[in-house]
């Protein structure tokens, strides 16, 4: 078994979640994954308001994987979300066209080899709070969210470095 690093789950908050889909350009010819997934939000967002092609969330947590999923169904998205009880640090990403994550800046630098060898030129990457240390972000975006303010960042596999 492969290291599992423990991330915990903090819920992105929905102006959060639109931004980084936002400033990833998600559209009807996208294939969006999100890693750790949580309670599906990002991924049910991008498939009912942003009509992406596919998108699929990752979690290993069976209650967050049970989250996910009646949340996709609960929106009527069951048909494009996609969610997999799986390690991301072992499942082929090498379909997206976006990558979405809410990780740690030490999970972020164990996933970058990972993301530069499976990703096409030109994906999306977009980290909510935790920069990809090394890389160059394309933009880097402030999301005021009550009286929290939010960072979001996105890189650009091929353009990154």
């Amino acid at each position: 078994m492969s290291y599992i690093p423990h991330v915990p789950y903090v819920p992105t908050p929905e102006r959060v979640v639109r931004k980084m889909l936002e400033i990833a350009k998600a559209g009807p010819e996208d294939v969006i994954y999100d890693l750790g997934c949580g309670d599906g939000r990002i991924v049910v967002t991008a498939a009912k308001d942003f009509n992406v092609k596919k998108a699929v969330g990752i979690d290993i947590n069976d209650e967050r994987i049970k989250e996910a999923t009646d949340n996709a169904k609960n929106n009527g998205v069951e048909g494009k979300v996609k969610i997999l009880k799986a390690n991301f640090f072992e499942t082929d990403l090498s379909e997206a066209t976006v990558v979405t994550m809410v990780l740690l800046t030490n999970v972020n630098e164990m996933l970058k080899p990972k993301l530069e060898k499976e990703l096409k030129p030109g994906t999306r990457v977009v980290s909510h709070e935790f920069e990809m240390r090394g890389w160059t972000p394309k933009e880097v975006v402030k999301v005021e969210d009550g009286n929290m303010n939010h960072i979001v960042y996105l890189y650009i596999i091929g353009e990154h470095k």
